[in-house]
């Protein structure tokens, strides 16, 4: 796959394009309720109609980060910080960063650090509240194995929630990809793991809350 082919697919700014059709069935239906005059049903509608566009907003990001700086993955609130033995896809040992986002938070994602994409791992399972421990081992997710430009192992996993129900990546294996670049999002509150190597400096604390692209996780060696 050429390298513009999944970059095309996020171009849709500052409104990501998953969002298109879900905008667009409430804008109809908001529209048909107002020529029925029905009053009370086409407000709540309108209602329905701005949540859905505040959910799929994708806002620009300005990075100014150091080159060994690896940058959050999503927006939303820091949750856990384990070290982990055995990494997903890597085998490596590791230090777990998982961030909540709720249906309010920005759900497109960004990579963290520059790269090639060593591999994808999408994986079917149950819809547990994003923010339980049992999530990240039982939930539906898709882990993508990347390997920096200065050697350094880095996985990230999308995973889904409660009311998330759709995984969406754009990038295939052996693609390159930049920080802070966006790859793909998480319908509805979800969940990111980044699990980064165990030996890095974590710039981040358990509650606070992080924008994707934008604030620094950690600092590699």
């Amino acid at each position: 796959m050429k390298l513009t082919d999944f970059r095309s697919k996020s171009k849709h700014i500052p409104f990501a394009r998953e969002g298109i059709p879900y905008l667009g069935a409430s804008m109809f239906v908001t529209f048909i309720s107002a020529i029925l005059g029905w009053v009370f049903l086409t407000w709540v509608l309108v209602g329905v109609t701005l949540l859905i566009g505040h959910f799929f907003r994708d806002p620009g990001r300005i990075c100014t980060a150091d080159e060994k700086d690896l940058l959050s993955p999503a927006d939303g609130k820091v949750i856990g910080i384990e070290r982990i033995g055995d990494t997903p896809l890597s085998g490596k040992p590791s230090t777990r960063i998982s961030i909540f986002m709720s249906v309010f938070d920005v759900h497109v994602n960004r990579i963290p650090a520059s790269g090639t994409l060593q591999a994808l791992d999408y994986r079917k399972g149950r819809f547990w509240a994003a923010d339980r421990d049992i999530a990240c081992r039982e939930n539906e997710q898709n882990r993508l194995h990347i390997r920096t430009d200065s050697g350094e192992d880095i996985v990230v996993t999308q995973v889904a929630g409660l009311i998330a129900r759709r995984i969406v990546c754009w990038p295939t294996t052996g693609d390159r990809v930049v920080r802070g670049e966006r790859f793909g999002m998480i319908r509805f509150g979800s969940r990111v793991d980044v699990y980064v190597p165990e030996d890095c400096d974590i710039w981040v604390t358990r509650g606070q809350y992080v924008y994707g692209g934008e604030t620094v996780l950690c600092r590699l060696k």
